[in-house]
């Protein structure tokens, strides 16, 4: 079972940084996420989703190579790729995968201009590495929402939300 974890942050750099170290982690095989989303607010307060992954151009690819394969087959390799790719693109626009993307917007709309918050599925994850690496974050966050145990949940709290040691 996988485990949602929101975290907040007053700057946006601070959410993509958060999101670069969980990527390496996940590299090192100390964390398993199915989806990592980082959400901004602009002054403005338009809101924008900063995906892992663009399932529009990865399905265009798809799309693109099975439109190419099937089209040989009849004779037509170049209209096949086009139409694979469009419906393959199409198809990639449309799917939503890992964290819902109304509920992030939703949760989104109570942020403070400027601000971002990254979501972070989780599917396993070695804590204590984790947090270890994550030591750069100590005071910096804050946990908006998790579906983790109630103990957890505030391990996670008391360290993300702690003021960092003093130099």
């Amino acid at each position: 079972m996988s485990n949602l974890i929101v975290v907040s942050f007053p700057e946006e750099q601070l959410a993509f940084e958060l999101r670069a170290a969980l990527v390496q982690m996940q590299k090192e095989y100390l964390i398993e996420m199915e989806d990592v989303v980082i959400v901004t607010k602009d002054a403005a307060g338009k809101i924008k989703l900063h995906q892992a992954m663009n399932l529009t151009a990865v399905g265009a690819a798809t799309g693109g190579f099975w439109g190419l394969l099937i089209g040989m087959l009849f004779l037509n390799p170049l209209l096949g790729a086009a139409v694979g790719a469009g419906a393959g693109a199409l198809s990639g626009r449309f799917t939503d995968l890992g964290i819902d993307d109304n509920f992030m917007k939703t949760l989104a709309e109570q942020f403070q201009p400027g601000c971002a918050a990254v979501f972070i599925l989780v599917k396993k994850v070695t804590p204590d590495k984790v947090l270890a690496g994550l030591e750069q974050f100590k005071g910096k966050g804050k946990v908006i929402q998790t579906s983790l145990t109630k103990d957890e949940e505030q391990g996670l709290r008391a360290f993300l939300e702690a003021h960092p040691a003093q130099p």
